[in-house]
């Protein structure tokens, strides 16, 4: 049955930083450490992670909120697109996501919910630290 992953995860960085950081295919993978192409426009494909991810984005509110529909390059072809939800807000001393990933496969859903924290979150707070420094 498949699963909903829900976390959340606070930088010190804004919003518009975050949002920005997830959307900018340069930026994308320099925070992540693997190739990414992101489209910024609503219907427009994407790949992460060396093009094991790949998906489209559902809905755009600049800025806010990404929608995309999201699935592993290991997925069965009958597993159905999972939906990711990333919602972007400001909070004292930088920004938060709150990620909302539905329909995820149950074969798949321990490694993907750790790989949330290993490969986004810990490695965005890396990212960022190092830009804050480089500035």
């Amino acid at each position: 049955m498949p699963k909903t992953i829900q976390q959340k995860a606070t930088f010190r960085a804004s919003p518009e930083t975050l949002f920005d950081l997830y959307l900018s295919s340069r930026k994308h993978s320099a925070a992540t450490g693997a190739e990414a192409m992101m489209s910024r426009k609503v219907g427009g494909k994407f790949t992460a992670h060396n093009g094991h991810l790949h998906g489209r984005n559902l809905a755009i509110v600049p800025k806010r909120l990404i929608v995309q529909s999201w699935r592993g390059s290991d997925w069965k072809k009958r597993d159905l697109d999972s939906i990711l939800v990333l919602v972007f807000s400001r909070v004292r001393g930088g920004g938060r996501i709150s990620m909302v990933h539905m329909n995820v496969p149950d074969a798949h859903a321990s490694s993907i919910k750790r790989g949330w924290g290993e490969y986004y979150w810990k490695r965005w707070k890396a990212y960022l630290r190092r830009q804050s420094r480089a500035r």
